[in-house]
């Protein structure tokens, strides 16, 4: 069994494995009509895959991807030019940033620990309490999904409170989160929606 990690590197993953095997196969094709109605083919594979890549405009764009692909050894008339190396450096895909500091709360997210941050930096008390309060009732309503079990406020309240240092107060008056089943329902509902 091969395994794909075995195999070589994709040069434009996106067409996928069988796209860039058509195309060496097109490249070892020795008589040239029979490599442009290969190439046609492989044109239209590759507009399948990417149906909104039909347009005319388009058209420039798959030529020049099928010379990537084939490190721009592939001898056909090429309706646009023949590409060179150098437009290949328009098509590099960017790395994402990974960050490498851990998710701390897993079951919340990165995205929670972001919002601690950003509530942490608002001057104003009564925008900040709002945001926290905001944010405890995200904070329960992504602890229903991820665990079947009942949370307590209270719970909630003591992660609002290491997530932030101890630097976020919820002993405010009017810090009310929402009843589970308020919270639940309204997963429920956007459940049915979709």
């Amino acid at each position: 069994m091969q395994y794909s990690q075995q195999e070589e590197r994709l040069i434009m993953p996106e067409y996928g494995r069988n796209v860039q095997r058509m195309v060496e196969y097109a490249c070892t094709i020795s008589d040239r009509e029979e490599r442009e109605q290969c190439v046609r083919t492989i044109m239209q594979t590759m507009m399948n895959l990417f149906p909104y890549l039909r347009s005319e405009e388009s058209q420039h764009k798959l030529y020049d991807h099928l010379a990537i692909m084939s490190d721009f050894k592939l001898d056909i008339d090429y309706p646009y030019g023949k590409p060179t190396p150098v437009i290949a450096e328009g098509y590099q895909h960017q790395m994402l940033e990974v960050p490498d500091k851990p998710v701390r709360y897993r079951h919340y997210g990165r995205l929670i620990e972001q919002m601690v941050k950003a509530i942490l930096e608002e001057p104003d008390m009564s925008v900040r309490e709002q945001m926290t309060l905001t944010l405890g009732n995200h904070m329960k309503q992504n602890f229903l999904t991820w665990n079947s079990d009942e949370v307590s406020d209270e719970r909630i309240k003591e992660d609002i409170s290491r997530l932030s240092n101890g630097l976020l107060r919820t002993d405010f008056e009017g810090f009310q989160l929402l009843p589970t089943e308020q919270l639940v329902h309204n997963q429920n509902r956007k459940k049915k929606k979709k």
